[in-house]
């Protein structure tokens, strides 16, 4: 692998080390009153170096960055399936439309579907363009790569453009875009997406991955 550029390295049983100068930033969902994520908010630069280090175990005090909590006792075992997302996504063919769903991707950020109505119930009414489009758009808004959507069963997905950043999600995950290359403890390379999330509560069943467990444990930034 190439190390030129942004690179993240899951170091073991401590934290994400940072190199390549990949932007750091904030963000959190933009919902309605009724608690359903719409969008996200702008990407808000946090001051970082061409090198730095984010917390993976959930302790630190000085939260995003890495404060060496982790030396007390962490167990940060990566456990995820190794092998690419193609091998275990479900297909649902709509019209002019094709979603695929990696169900061990999801982080429960919820953008997939309302108080009305899931993407997976609208892709059965995808020959109205007004559902096609929003259910493209609710796809692409998912921070995880869940969800992706194609026009037709084999073609390339149709994925959202991010420039290589690294978007701290309030109270979540690390939402790593743009196809940052993710380094295994042992130097082994996950494979390189375009949306990937990482978990920084310390307590994902799916490690390095967010898998929706800080919401359970009431994980906080502060």
């Amino acid at each position: 692998m190439s190390t030129d550029g942004p690179r993240i390295s899951v170091t073991k049983d401590g934290p994400y080390q940072v190199t390549g100068g990949a932007p750091l930033g904030r963000t959190a969902p933009i919902e309605t009153e009724y608690g359903e994520p719409v969008d996200w908010e702008p990407f808000e630069p946090l001051a970082a170096g061409k090198r730095y280090s984010l917390c993976r175990c959930g302790r630190s005090s000085t939260k995003p960055f890495c404060d060496d909590s982790h030396l007390d006792g962490f167990d940060g075992t990566e456990v995820a399936d190794r092998a690419p997302r193609a091998t275990r996504i479900e297909t649902f063919e709509g019209d002019g439309v094709v979603m695929t769903d990696d169900l061990s991707l999801c982080t429960h950020a919820g953008f997939c579907g309302d108080r009305f109505t899931k993407v997976w119930q609208m892709i059965e009414h995808t020959s109205d363009p007004a559902i096609r489009e929003r259910l493209k758009r609710m796809v692409s808004l998912c921070p995880s790569g869940r969800l992706d959507h194609a026009p037709a069963v084999g073609a390339p997905a149709e994925e959202p453009t991010f420039e290589p950043s690294i978007a701290v999600e309030r109270n979540g995950p690390l939402w790593v875009r743009g196809g940052i290359p993710v380094v295994s403890e042992d130097g082994t390379p996950w494979e390189v997406r375009n949306r990937v999330t990482l978990c920084r509560c310390g307590r994902s069943g799916n490690k390095p991955f967010c898998d929706g467990t800080h919401q359970d444990v009431g994980f906080r930034d502060g």
